[in-house]
């Protein structure tokens, strides 16, 4: 952490093109590139903190270079890792909050940056309760009810992580639209958010694919 309580100092930055970390989910990544490694290995000796970033379209262009991101990243923990025979690294990440980059610091072969969390509403579980209901429905009766994955949905709704929580993992899981996942990631009303994310579900069809079930087995990669 930096000197202000409130920002987090020089946090290793990996921005992946399709890939948008939400607090509480858990994304497993396979790093190869040499400047990854370095962060890797940097990370892995001292708080084990990365933060995840999108990149903005057109990163083609300048991929090696320092291609634009979204301004709001997810900061997650290097929860357990192996480092392979060719170098390489498996490892899972676990998002926790919510930043956004006040600025980039030079001087590493990969990104860093200084970030500062996001401001989010306090909302008591109690006004939440409709919400929650809204949500169990959709994967008891409605139109998630039919995803490989709604078992394990059920459960985690059904269990004691707060709602917000819930609805983030629910989020970073089921929905596609990168343009809308950023959005909800940098969204720092909690009641408007979790409506937002709810709505958006009650869209999706039910053969939509689990993505919870995807990433479980494939890796990102940089």
């Amino acid at each position: 952490m930096a000197d202000d309580p409130h920002r987090f100092s020089a946090v290793p930055l990996f921005p992946l093109p399709s890939v948008v970390l939400f607090p509480r989910a858990v994304l497993p990544l396979h790093i190869f590139e040499e400047r990854y490694k370095d962060m890797t290995a940097t990370a892995l000796r001292g708080d084990r903190q990365i933060a995840m970033a999108l990149l903005r379209p057109g990163w083609e262009r300048n991929y090696y270079q320092k291609p634009e991101i979204e301004p709001v990243v997810c900061v997650g923990t290097i929860l357990t890792h192996e480092k392979l025979p060719d170098g390489t690294y498996n490892f899972l990440l676990q998002g926790h909050t919510r930043a956004r980059v006040v600025r980039e610091i030079s001087g590493k072969p990969y990104r860093s940056a200084v970030l500062e969390p996001i401001i989010e509403t306090e909302v008591m579980e109690i006004d939440l309760e409709r919400d929650r209901h809204r949500l169990a429905e959709m994967f008891e009766h409605g139109p998630l009810a039919s995803l490989p994955t709604a078992p394990q949905f059920r459960e985690i709704i059904g269990g004691s992580l707060p709602t917000s929580d819930v609805v983030d993992l629910v989020a970073f899981n089921l929905i596609e639209d990168l343009t809308l996942k950023q959005s909800l990631l940098a969204d720092g009303d909690v009641a408007g958010r979790i409506a937002r994310t709810l709505d958006a579900l009650a869209g999706l069809h039910p053969s939509v694919p689990s993505a919870y079930f995807r990433m479980s087995t494939n890796p990102s990669t940089n």
